[in-house]
């Protein structure tokens, strides 16, 4: 079981890929005035506007604040304006068309591996591809995974049934009460937006059960306790819900009686993110966890004990989970227990029973180097399986459970790319044939994606499904080099050349970034970025700046709130080596980011403007003045700062991009995308900061996707449209 703070944050931070099929936000929230149509989560942020004190009512007045009214009339005719204006100008360059059609080609390959999880005999998966545009959500078993070709049986049809109901439904991910996997609760997305309606579902006769759990569309949390109660944290009316829009109030629901009977079992602060509950159901070590998430990087967990709840003593920011009677606990912080001081970033394991009586005996199963951090981990039956970045490159180890402690064995894997790793044990299945069994993949930025079916006896492994080239790789390459930042720190960058480019200064270069929340930027392959972007001669460079987790949480935290102005920094000298290198030179060179990288970029072109001829700004924190009272922002603040303090705001406001933008300056001519049913990062960001720049005389483009939430696109069709789009407008800028 992962802790609560992990799995509060993990929901925060989840969520969409962008073009480059990397994380967009990691952020997670939304925005004030009209939000969305979803629940009172637009009451929250405007209360929170309305309470934003006497620094932001002394600010001078908005003029584009009315965008900020996500569904009114006037935004939504300016919208329609610039997207017209905008697509007419890219669609009719002669790459989108076959871009487009590339893409989609690439979108609903047959042969993408089927990223599924195990759900009892079951392993599930949902489908997007030209006939099933919003999915099928499926199940198969691990003897027909195996195969070439397996048979899927169809548990919900997402198509069909947003035809039946006249509703643009979009998956939003299931909680299945084991062991027999039966009994669903469901959670549907209106047009991709991070509020959800959940239903219960029966998983055998794939109808929604009557008279079964249901809620209406908000950003609930819930879990099942047992066949006939759940925990849920909702909209409950005025006063659920944080500051930031997330419950704020857990109960306990029981079957057949209205939703206001339910029992407040838990509460948090207003000020606070979220609550969270997370229930393990492991035979002998059942465990109930709540969890106040302070803020996005601290909570206060409490472990159910009878009718009690008794506080689970560890570090605000640690990451707390079980594996049967043993506690693990991630540190983002040095941390003391007894005689022993552990650094940031450490694995420790202790026996759980005794540590919760207040017994500090807790060793270490990682411990970071300068190179080496902890990207994640996961649990067999007997085993605890680490996934770890050196110099940005995964390696796995495994450390088997014994009498006396953990012993330690490196697995041989695939290097140097990209690892990941996940259990298919299930503790609630009795002598579990697959208790030492995981999936193990593999990829690079000009390898693509291989599954294997792995075991902790030995390094011997299956390969279940790998995937055809997507592009023509013959003659390119990557490496990684190192750029130095303004205070001296090295920074690492990756850099894929296509076939027969030279270090002349000619290549047209994107370089991508994001740089915030611990996110780590690891190597990808990508079939788009092949076909639109290196097939016709493009250099792709990706920065693991500061503010990233490439090496560990010291890296973050050495870029968060004052010190922000360093993954700026940092991103500026990826790009002053880029010319220096002759990698290319400011005519041919843009930059691309989502979400907190959409801020990065912004930032960047907005200090640096002569450095880039493109920017691909996509649904971005742009207003960091106000960002705070925009949907979800009160829960980014431990990142940024708080705007309403004046001291914060001191250092926030030298870079914020909307304040810093100026009438006499000269920029490239930049991008902005977002979409409407983004109720995490509110469009307003990149309204606001289009019409402000188009009042000053600077030219740009803007397309808003109506749905999609914040990945930007609700289906392969608009996937590939934006993406057709962005390339387009790349071209455009930096081509030869």
């Amino acid at each position: 079981m992962t802790s609560d703070v992990s799995a509060t944050r993990r929901r925060l931070l989840a969520g969409t890929l962008g073009a480059a099929a990397t994380p967009l936000l990691t952020l997670s929230a939304p925005s004030a005035m009209s939000q969305t149509p979803a629940s009172s989560a637009a009451a929250s942020a405007a209360s929170a506007a309305s309470a934003a004190s006497a620094a932001a009512s002394a600010a001078p007045a908005d003029p584009f604040a009315w965008l900020e009214d996500v569904q009114g009339e006037r935004a939504l005719a300016w919208v329609r304006e610039r997207n017209a204006a905008s697509q007419k100008e890219l669609t009719a360059r002669p790459e989108f068309a076959p871009t487009r059609s590339q893409l989609l080609e690439v979108l609903n390959a047959k042969d993408r591996i089927p990223a599924v999880s195990r759900r009892g005999d079951w392993l599930y998966n949902l489908w997007q591809d030209e006939h099933h545009k919003r999915g099928l959500w499926r199940r198969t078993t691990l003897a027909e995974y195996r195969k070439a070709e397996p048979a899927w049986e169809t548990v919900i049809d997402l198509d069909a049934l947003g035809a039946t109901e006249k509703e643009n439904w979009v998956w939003g991910g299931a909680a299945v009460l084991g062991p027999d996997y039966r009994r669903c609760l469901v959670s549907l997305s209106r047009g991709g937006a991070d509020a959800k309606v959940v239903r219960e579902f029966d998983a055998v006769t794939k109808q929604f059960v009557k008279d079964g759990f249901t809620l209406p569309e908000a950003k609930s949390d819930v879990d099942w306790l047992d066949g006939d109660t759940i925990y849920v944290g909702t909209d409950f009316g005025p006063g659920s819900l944080t500051d930031s829009g997330y419950p704020r109030v857990i109960k306990r629901w029981k079957r057949g009686t209205p939703l206001a009977d339910a029992v407040t079992v838990f509460e948090g602060e207003s000020k606070d993110v979220a609550v969270s509950v997370s229930v393990d159901r492991t035979p002998g070590f059942e465990r109930i966890v709540f969890a106040r998430a302070i803020d996005f990087y601290n909570s206060h967990q409490f472990l159910l004990n009878g009718d009690k709840l008794v506080r689970i003593d560890v570090p605000d920011d640690a990451s707390v989970s079980f594996l049967r009677d043993t506690i693990l606990l991630h540190l983002r912080s040095d941390f003391q227990a007894g005689a022993d001081r552990f650094p940031s970033g450490a694995l420790l394991y202790g026996d759980a029973a005794a540590y919760l009586r207040g017994e500090r005996k807790l060793r270490a199963l990682f411990t970071p180097t300068p190179t080496r951090s902890l990207a994640g981990y996961t649990t067999t039956r007997d085993h605890v399986l680490l996934n770890v970045l050196d110099n940005v490159a995964g390696k796995l180890e495994q450390w088997k459970k014994g009498a006396d402690g953990f012993t330690r064995r490196e697995i041989a894997a695939p290097f140097p790319g990209a690892l990941g790793i996940s259990s298919l044990h299930d503790p609630l299945i009795k002598n579990d044939p697959l208790a030492e069994r995981y999936l193990l993949t593999y990829t690079d930025f000009l390898t693509p994606d291989s599954l294997y079916l792995a075991s902790t006896a030995n390094d011997q492994r299956e390969l279940l499904k790998a995937r055809n080239g997507l592009f023509d790789a013959k003659g390119m390459r990557a490496e990684q080099r190192f750029a130095t930042s303004k205070d001296g720190t090295r920074v690492p960058y990756f850099v894929v050349w296509p076939q027969g480019a030279k270090a002349d200064g000619s290549n047209p270069t994107l370089l991508y970034g994001y740089g915030g929340f611990e996110i780590s930027l690891k190597p990808w392959y990508s079939g788009s970025f092949g076909r639109a972007w290196y097939q016709r001669g493009g250099v792709l460079v990706v920065a693991n700046i500061r503010g990233g987790g490439e090496f560990g949480p010291a890296w973050h935290q050495s870029a968060v709130k004052a010190n922000k102005q360093r993954s700026y920094d940092d991103f500026i000298a990826v790009a002053e080596d880029l010319v220096a290198q002759k990698i290319t030179a400011p005519r041919h060179l843009g930059i691309m980011g989502g979400s907190n990288g959409g801020l990065l970029v912004g930032a960047t072109f907005t200090q640096r403007p002569e450095l880039f001829n493109a920017v691909v700004c996509q649904v971005p924190l742009l207003d960091m003045r106000r960002f705070h009272t925009l949907l979800a922002g009160a829960s980014w603040m431990a990142e940024y700062g708080n705007p309403d303090d004046p001291a914060e705001w001191a250092f926030i406001s030298k870079y914020s991009p909307y304040q810093n933008v100026r009438k006499g300056g000269k920029y490239p001519k930049v991008l902005f995308t977002t979409s409407t049913r983004d109720d995490r990062v509110h469009p307003a960001h990149a309204r606001k900061m289009a019409a402000l720049m188009l009042s000053q005389g600077h030219e740009l483009l803007y397309y808003e996707n109506i749905e999609g939430g914040h990945g930007g696109a609700a289906d392969n069709e608009q996937r590939a449209h934006l993406q057709a789009l962005e390339y387009s407008y790349l071209w455009q800028q930096l081509g030869r």
